[in-house]
């Protein structure tokens, strides 16, 4: 088989070029412009583009298909040629369903926990000798790639992103799938530039489940009203399988589930991620994995990549990085933060990246979401606005809208970076919270250079 990859370097559709190549396909892709650690990860496996661009020329018709990256336009020469070729064009999640339509696909959506709970299904699984394929949105320890696919595993587990599939279809992604096994984690509003209002954002999970195959299984979260609430739509022949956060206890810092008056001691903390954790045991239960395997596979689990993660830990400080950008991951991550060591100071770092959150309309939905910290900074790169040509907006707008008395906003990262400085950290833990990087911000150079 021979496939070409239309921006190979995406976050996702590198994995899927390596995961293609690793299964015997013959491999080719373009790209504009490819940045870390997409460059290097390609650039490992012989798949890095040697010129940036598009290049109608690579197009021929002995391709078995084309897959089509989310940020390669309708216009794009390379797709323009593979259309009047008449040659098969996939995205890459109609190509990871291509992959998997033998297999019994599970499918994780929500608007927060998609990833750890995916994370958690693979890492179980794999301890259990079962390899699933799979997909997921961040690095996990223990797998090169967040992409695999093989001829032998009978079980795929997908982390069902809502954002739209491409540029010539505007579905989203975890419409695609088709799951046999189906999550939702909650339902908070995301996606502004595509879902305008919340209603329109609801119905997409509606469709979700209407997507579930016949006498198949929808897993939702019980401890969300409007989760609840949809899962009714349901057909008759899906079994619907509640879950709730997952009994726990916190003993000298250290989190042990309890189940059946017995305690499992597990490497991860915060109440969502018990919830999550609740979510992952419904699924591998499902699949054949009982409760002993399940408890001594989950206590080997350190977290997904960015989720939680800590970095850095010296005297009473422990400095965590975290993926959190929507409002109900930010107020998850510092609740499960403060709620962990509450006798420790806590200064939060939010960044305003994602097109949602520097719109106007939406800011108003921060209202109130990093109140748990003792210390709240958000920053924002107004020069990231204007190349997006968006409408700008103010510090006195970001403080108004968060509505934090001790709010401090910074537009300059070295500003930001000052200020932390000037902070007495004994005692006292930083989160970091964005989808982007603090505009080039080294987290491990930042941490050693605040707390000496």
């Amino acid at each position: 088989m021979k496939i070409h990859f239309i921006a190979i370097g995406g976050s996702v559709m590198h994995c899927l070029a390596i995961a293609m190549q690793k299964k015997g396909y013959i491999v080719t892709g373009s790209d504009d412009e490819i940045f870390e650690p997409s460059r290097s990860r390609l650039e490992k496996e012989n798949l890095l583009p040697a010129k940036w661009g598009w290049f109608p020329e690579k197009i021929a018709n002995d391709l078995d298909a084309v897959i089509l990256g989310m940020h390669a336009r309708e216009d794009n020469p390379e797709l323009l040629k593979a259309k009047e070729l008449g040659l098969k064009i996939y995205s890459f999640p109609e190509y990871l369903y291509e992959q998997t339509k033998n297999k019994i696909r599970v499918v994780i959506g929500g608007s927060h926990g998609k990833t750890t709970i995916t994370s958690m299904i693979i890492h179980v699984l794999s301890q259990a000798g079962k390899n699933p394929d799979f997909m997921v949105g961040a690095q996990l320890e223990g797998f090169e790639n967040m992409v695999h696919l093989s001829e032998d595993s009978n079980i795929a587990v997908f982390e069902g992103d809502e954002y739209l599939t491409s540029a010539i279809d505007k579905r989203p992604k975890f419409h695609i799938y088709k799951p046999n096994i189906a999550v939702i984690s909650g339902i908070a509003w995301d996606h502004i530039n595509v879902f305008s209002t919340f209603d329109i954002y609801v119905e997409q999970f509606k469709e979700f489940i209407n997507k579930i195959e016949p006498n198949g299984k929808l897993i939702y979260c019980a401890d969300d009203a409007l989760v609840s609430g949809i899962s009714f739509i349901a057909d008759k022949s899906i079994e619907r399988i509640p879950y709730h956060t997952h009994k726990y206890t916190v003993i000298d810092d250290e989190v042990y589930l309890i189940n059946n008056n017995k305690k499992y001691k597990v490497q991860i903390f915060g109440k969502h991620n018990m919830q999550n954790i609740s979510a992952a045991k419904a699924v591998c239960n499902c699949l054949g994995i009982n409760d002993d395997v399940f408890y001594s596979s989950i206590a080997s689990f350190k977290g997904a990549a960015k989720r939680l993660q800590l970095i850095y830990s010296k005297d009473y400080t422990n400095i965590y990085i975290d993926f959190a950008h929507a409002p109900s991951k930010l107020r998850a991550s510092l609740k499960a933060v403060k709620e962990h060591f509450p006798d420790r100071k806590l200064v939060a770092c939010f960044e305003l990246h994602t097109f949602s959150s520097l719109t106007e309309d939406f800011l108003k939905e921060y209202y109130g979401s990093m109140e748990k910290a003792d210390i709240a900074f958000v920053y924002y790169n107004p020069k990231v606005i204007e190349s997006k040509g968006m409408k700008p907006i103010t510090p006195e707008l970001v403080y108004k809208s968060f509505g934090s008395k001790h709010l401090i906003v910074h537009t300059d990262s070295k500003e930001l970076i000052n200020s932390l400085k000037s902070i007495e950290w004994k005692g006292t833990n930083l989160l970091m919270m964005s989808s982007g990087n603090f505009d080039g911000i080294d987290m491990n150079q930042l941490a050693n250079e605040i707390i000496s």
